[in-house]
């Protein structure tokens, strides 16, 4: 089991910001040997259809050299001249092939890592100059890996090179009775089958080689418990300070509600743990709306802050209970009003009102 600095124990699962931090840093799950397999894979294909036009083209241009030799006057000037035409033609006849390498390379990264631009990797650091941890590289896990990559790789292509050139070694006995142009053919559809075979044996790395280089990041991201919680403070914040800073906009949203209670028409209240304050402005409001409301010692608080400012307090339990529901600042639903008004009618009766 990996283990950090600390020597606790890796054993949780990457969090989506660990993730994202490796990702900006560059440290992402990408196979150099997918690449390989499909720059290969795409090239035989690319080939398979580009040969023929390709070598009619270099026909041409050899045989239009031939023609043209006996009146060819040889001076410095001329073969410079020569060089950069045949180099020129040369270079769009393989401008596909390189064309090809580019997007395909491009297409491999994006497959396996998404889009991705970071200059992290090329930032200078003196650790990359330290010869201890140079030669730490020599003997890490990762090189051992690379080098039975490398040597499976030969090995696998040599073996499947030798079994296609044998299977073709009695054919190749009558390459001697044979023209040029069958001779070519022959080593040509030889070296398309080798090519082939490797191109598979290409894939089938390519595909271990990425599974494997996934778990390896998997691995190297993991976290310990502590690192888990360390993260969890920084992204959602101190439990503690959290809880502190809820419990004063609750204090500082009591305050607000208290203070509202002088301006309130009447309090309801469940003899109980309730008190709930209601005020009405006739024609301001549609109907009566919930000031403040609160259960035992708020509720206590709610009567205090009445009987202090003179507004009137009326029991009823079933009200109270129903009012206790509505939210804070809201108006009371509609099946409400009859219950309510005969309780404001009541204060205002009290209080000498005419309604």
């Amino acid at each position: 089991m990996a283990e950090d600095a600390g020597g606790q124990e890796k054993t949780e699962k990457a969090t989506a910001k660990r993730r994202e931090d490796f990702r900006k840093k560059g440290e992402v799950a990408q196979s150099r040997e997918v690449n390989t397999a499909l720059l290969m894979t795409t090239a035989m294909i690319l080939w398979f259809f580009y040969a023929p036009p390709f070598w009619r083209s270099l026909n041409e241009i050899l045989a239009t050299i031939w023609r043209r030799s006996a009146e060819f006057e040889v001076t410095p000037s001329s073969v410079m001249m020569l060089m950069t035409m045949l180099m020129q033609k040369i270079a769009l006849m393989l401008a596909p092939l390189f064309l090809l390498a580019l997007v395909m390379g491009f297409v491999a990264s994006i497959a396996q890592i998404g889009w991705l631009f970071t200059l992290k990797p090329m930032e200078p650091k003196l650790s990359k100059i330290n010869p201890i941890s140079g030669m730490k590289k020599f003997v890490s896990k990762r090189m051992i890996i690379d080098l039975l990559k490398s040597l499976a790789k030969v090995l696998l292509v040599g073996f499947v090179a030798y079994r296609t050139v044998a299977g073709e070694f009695e054919n190749s006995m009558y390459l001697m009775d044979m023209e040029l142009v069958e001779t070519i053919n022959f080593i040509a559809y030889v070296a398309f089958w080798i090519l082939v075979k490797t191109c598979f044996i290409l894939i089938l790395l390519a595909v271990i080689d990425y599974a494997f280089t996934r778990y390896e990041m998997e691995e190297k991201m993991k976290m310990t418990k502590q690192e888990t919680k360390e993260e969890h403070k920084e992204t959602e914040g101190d439990p503690h300070i959290k809880s502190k800073i809820r419990s004063i906009q609750m204090q500082m949203a009591r305050k607000r509600m208290m203070a509202e209670v002088p301006t309130a028409d009447v309090v309801v209240t469940n003899p109980t743990h309730l008190s709930v304050a209601l005020s009405y402005k006739r024609g301001e409001m549609d109907a009566p709306v919930v000031v403040a409301k609160g259960a035992d010692a708020v509720a206590m608080k709610i009567r205090e802050i009445a009987t202090e400012n003179n507004v009137p307090l009326v029991e009823n339990v079933p009200v109270a209970r129903a009012l206790y529901e509505v939210e804070l600042g809201q108006p009371i639903p509609e099946e409400m009003f009859r219950a309510v008004a005969e309780i404001l009618a009541y204060v205002y009766s009290l209080k000498g009102r005419k309604q």
